[in-house]
């Protein structure tokens, strides 16, 4: 039996998010130059985002590029702001033939003017795209995330418009750039490192985990199937026991 015949097509996660790992290492192994690797780190998202909508996905969240990456070397900087520009204007026409949605999160301001306005080109030519919603995290870090809405939700009570003690998880979420978009259920990592790199903090309170050795241009519909299955395997109990939810179940 082929993998993706493994797969519950009723108990797919509803958002997927991916910290995309392992561009450099893989060049490194094969002896290319590390913007090689996000090249092919392209391809392999191509045929993720493909994959996704393929299965019924709603969501799918991409760690592409952290607040911390500024701190590369520039020359690697201004290789992926150029990759990124060149694939989002190549991806545009297959995004809107697929009724794809593409969004952004993060300090997009920060961004080179040409790539945050090819960026948003993109955005408003697949608004209204309803299939499956392809989050790009640009300049993205959670710390900046919480701490931007920190300040947000103090400037409307000293202004009179929030009331302190009305403030709930729930409103508090609204400030966040993820205001619009559910919160995960699955997240993936590859490259064999077990951390969270300062990605949707918040938002992966009750996230799956799922870790793979594979590097990021490695990784294919073939491993995004491994990721699925897995996760439907597990028991989302979010602080109940496994009694409780099979009474709930009879």
């Amino acid at each position: 039996m082929d993998l993706k015949s493994a797969i519950d097509i009723t108990r797919l996660p509803s958002h997927v998010a991916i910290i995309m790992d392992g561009n450099g290492r893989w060049a490194k192994q094969k002896g290319f130059e590390r913007n090689v690797g996000h090249q092919n780190g392209v391809v392999a998202l191509s045929e993720i985002v493909e994959v996704a909508s393929e299965l019924g996905i709603k969501y799918l969240t991409l760690y592409a590029f952290s607040t911390e990456n500024w701190n590369r070397p520039k020359e690697e900087v201004d290789a992926l702001m150029s990759l990124l520009v060149e694939t989002i204007h190549k991806e545009t026409d297959r995004l809107i033939e697929n009724d794809l949605r593409l969004m952004a999160i993060g300090d997009l301001k920060s961004l080179p003017d040409k790539c945050h306005q090819q960026l948003q080109d993109t955005i408003n030519k697949t608004s209204l795209n309803k299939k499956t919603t392809l989050v790009l995290a640009l300049s993205y870090s959670s710390k900046w995330e919480i701490l931007n809405a920190v300040k947000a939700i103090s400037k409307d009570i000293n202004d009179g418009k929030l009331d302190i003690d009305n403030i709930s998880y729930e409103i508090f979420s609204s400030y966040l750039t993820t205001a619009s978009i559910p919160d995960p259920e699955l997240l993936i990592r590859t490259s064999g490192e077990m951390r969270i790199s300062n990605f949707l903090l918040l938002q992966i309170a009750y996230s799956e985990l799922y870790f793979t050795d594979v590097l990021w241009p490695d990784f294919r519909k073939e491993q995004f199937y491994k990721a699925i299955i897995d996760f439907q395997k597990r028991e989302r109990r979010f602080g109940k026991t496994s009694e409780q939810l099979s009474n709930n179940n009879d």
